[in-house]
């Protein structure tokens, strides 16, 4: 709801004289709001947004446009845009019917263009957008981005979204074999690395377990993590028969990522935790 002050002035051979003031109000029929499906992201995941365009007037609203500024915000100077609009993801709905592709530019800002909005109906844009490198990926990290409809005969409408970086952790693992090449009977180290790029650690309560049959079986073998000596069946399991190795759950934990960003190009760098568990034997 708008209001709006108007003043009339009289002039004469005398002076001037000034009315009294009246008072409007405009009653918008137009209104808008704005919903992330997920309301969490992680860096490269995908976000999709539902627009609604309500218009519960007489008169049907043509010619919109709905502009997104994918989260932008200013850093040393420098406008960052967190999120990328994914190419050919909008949808247009009148009242849930999908209407044809309206125009498209990715930019950013986001700007959805040629937006009808029938009396008594809803009109719905959803489209897709990915988290990149200028999202804060931190514990708290959050990216805003404020959606505006604007068009001729209606004052700009705008709605806003928050999504906050997942609190979990994200983990991988590498393994290698030390030497590739070996003598019968002779003795091997496998080596397996597990990175945490998330931003919480993974902890006991995370169950982490590294299993592996080893082909051919091993003997006699030793097991490290982080350079600490391993025991069964307190720390892992091995059967020699079939080279079944399983370390215990809970045993492996390995600490959060840490976040950096770049004070020149305001990208966020990943540290990845680590944790390094050995297994030395004899084919």
């Amino acid at each position: 709801m708008a209001t709006f002050f108007n003043q009339a002035t009289l002039s004469y051979s005398g002076g001037t004289v000034n009315s009294n003031i009246t008072t409007g109000e405009i009653l918008e029929v137009l209104s808008v709001t704005k919903t992330a499906v997920v309301d969490e992201y992680s860096q490269g995941s995908e976000i999709t947004y539902v627009i609604n365009i309500l218009n519960s007037g007489n008169t049907a609203f043509t010619g919109l446009t709905v502009t997104d500024d994918l989260g932008a915000y200013e850093f040393n100077g420098t406008e960052l845009t967190p999120l990328e609009y994914v190419d050919g993801s909008v949808k247009y709905f009148i009242n849930g019917d999908l209407q044809a592709a309206p125009s498209v530019t990715a930019g950013p800002p986001l700007a959805v263009s040629g937006i009808t909005v029938p009396a008594g109906s809803v009109a719905t844009i959803a489209y897709t957008a990915q988290a990149n490198g200028f999202a804060p990926p931190a514990v708290g990290g959050t990216v805003e981005n404020t959606a505006t409809v604007s068009g001729a005969g209606i004052t700009d409408l705008t709605a806003s979204e928050t999504v906050t970086a997942e609190d979990e952790p994200r983990l991988d693992i590498t393994k290698s074999l030390s030497p590739s090449t070996v003598t019968e009977n002779g003795q091997i180290t496998y080596t397996f690395v597990i990175r945490n790029t998330g931003n919480a650690p993974a902890d006991a309560t995370d169950n982490v377990v590294i299993t592996d049959t080893f082909n051919p079986a091993l003997s006699g073998i030793t097991v490290t993590y982080n350079g600490t000596t391993w025991t069964t069946p307190e720390n892992y399991t091995y059967d020699e028969t079939t080279g079944l190795f399983t370390t215990v759950p809970g045993q492996i934990t390995v600490p959060a990522a840490t976040f950096t960003q770049d004070p020149t190009t305001g990208v966020w760098v990943t540290t990845p935790g680590s944790v390094t568990l050995t297994v030395t034997g004899t084919i």
